[in-house]
């Protein structure tokens, strides 16, 4: 057996701050990335063409990134339980690592690749968990349980020591000639475009893929906007949060380093104001682990609601309502601009994300798994754990203590966008309508047929007293 080990990459898609592949490297010199694209992935309805334009950048600087160090990144396509043991089999590979993942087809998958590597003869090796600070069996209650409500998650969360960043993978050997061979024999193919995939993006891409321009986006942010981040951190016309999202997603960056770079503010950061910044920050990376903990404790949530007067909620399910919402068409300005930005760019503003989703259920009244699904078509930065915990948490379907959240489209565009700058941007025809009717929503229906801009489909008023009805209604069923 050679002294070869395969790094299997699969959110981790960087070669500094890695640790499975750090400790791959400790093992032996001779470390060969692999990534396989898995049709059970990219078959799904779900898959949006920006997400895998993006995750093919990060793949091509991942694959000059190994060259960079003296190895290579293997490219194969097809069941990962069948490719990844034959690929190790074929070239002789003392061990085959990866990073462990909280998504339940992940979790399935991988018990599957360890069973096939077993009847190889090929030792398999999870190091730890990478894309998370903290493991999830780490983080519990007092009586052993997982949070199910952020706040007391947070407290334990952030008391705990959090591990450094770890080195760059250097100095590395790759396969010689004739295991280049082999691999092409064993299913080793060259990186596919999104194009050859199926997936069209004709737009630029709104976040530059790959590990260097995540580290850039990352120091930017901590540069210019970390100080301020609490205060612009709502307001959708202000460039004022890190678009880290998609990078953390694919792990083109590590989170220890993300972490440590908001340390290293902390400790250059004098004012008040400017803590209270980056701790928000620190935060909001903590919400996406205690959602990433949740769906490893709880996988059912990928299936559905969680709490209980939700999973046979009465929704109402209009589809015209729902093509409406989906199109940016639903006469609510600040809900069309959102829908808009995403539709156009494959990203939306964190606050829009709530007041659309708010929309969407409680004005709709259309299932949350119906708007779930629709933003992991188009988000360049869908990650299932984050989108879930999102939708469910404007759903009040989630793991929150205040379930009836109600968010007026109207009271969220004078607060959040007071000068109807994001408006304007992201649904041009209403650029000329003056600001006061613009972001109050109260645009008259001559002024509305004048601009093609459609009437209400829905009054909030109304829509949020019938929710209200129906929750009460089926809060008392499930009790």
């Amino acid at each position: 057996m050679s002294d070869l080990i395969l790094f299997w990459h699969r959110r981790d898609l960087r070669i500094s701050d890695n640790t499975g592949l750090d400790a791959a490297r400790k093992r032996s010199a001779k470390v060969v990335g692999v990534f396989c694209l898995d049709p059970d992935i990219l078959e799904r309805d779900d898959v949006a063409p920006a997400r895998v334009t993006y995750m093919i950048g990060c793949l091509d600087a991942l694959k000059h990134r190994y060259t960079q160090v003296g190895s290579q990144l293997l490219i194969l396509r097809g069941n990962p339980v069948q490719t990844i043991p034959a690929l190790a089999k074929a070239l002789n590979a003392k061990a085959v690592f990866w990073n462990w993942d909280v998504e339940p087809y992940a979790q399935t998958r991988d018990r599957l690749v360890i069973d096939a590597l077993k009847e190889k003869g090929i030792e398999f090796l999870h190091q730890s968990w990478d894309q998370i600070l903290h493991s999830p069996k780490e983080i519990h209650t007092s009586s052993q349980s997982p949070y199910t409500v952020y706040s007391p998650f947070w407290k334990n969360w952030s008391s705990k020591a959090k591990a450094k960043p770890l080195a760059t993978l250097e100095n590395a050997t790759g396969l010689t000639e004739n295991e280049q061979e082999i691999a092409k024999q064993a299913g080793v193919i060259q990186l596919p475009s999104a194009k050859d995939l199926g997936f069209i993006w004709h737009r630029e891409l709104i976040i530059s893929p790959g590990e260097t321009a995540a580290q850039g986006k990352l120091e930017e942010f901590i540069a210019q906007n970390i100080t301020e981040y609490k205060e612009q951190r709502n307001f959708p016309s202000v460039d004022g949060t890190s678009r880290l999202s998609a990078a953390l997603k694919f792990g083109v960056i590590g989170i220890r380093t993300v972490w440590q770079a908001t340390l290293e503010a902390q400790e250059h950061s004098r004012s008040e104001e400017a803590q209270g910044s980056i701790r928000t920050w620190q935060q909001e990376l903590a919400w996406r682990e205690f959602y990433q903990h949740a769906m490893y404790h709880f996988p059912q949530l990928a299936q559905g609601a969680y709490r209980d007067s939700f999973k046979n909620f009465p929704w109402q399910n209009n589809p015209k309502h729902f093509q409406a919402w989906c199109e940016g068409k639903t006469g609510y300005p600040i809900v069309d601009a959102a829908m808009g930005q995403l539709n156009e760019t494959g990203w939306m503003h964190n606050r829009c994300r709530m007041i659309v989703a708010s929309f969407l259920t409680k004005d709709l009244i259309i299932n949350p798994q119906w708007g779930e699904k629709y933003f992991m078509q188009k988000l360049i930065d869908g990650d299932l754990s984050a989108n879930n915990g999102g939708w469910q948490w404007s759903a009040s379907s989630g793991m929150d203590p205040k379930p009836l959240r109600i968010f007026n489209p109207a009271s969220q565009a004078q607060k959040f966008d007071a000068e109807g700058e994001y408006i304007r941007q992201w649904v041009s025809k209403l650029r000329s309508v003056d600001t006061e009717y613009l972001v109050t929503g109260k645009i008259s229906s001559l002024e509305r047929h004048r601009l093609s801009y459609p009437q209400p489909i829905v009054d909030h008023k109304v829509q949020q007293a019938l929710f209200k009805t129906l929750y009460q209604q089926q809060k008392e069923i499930t009790m």
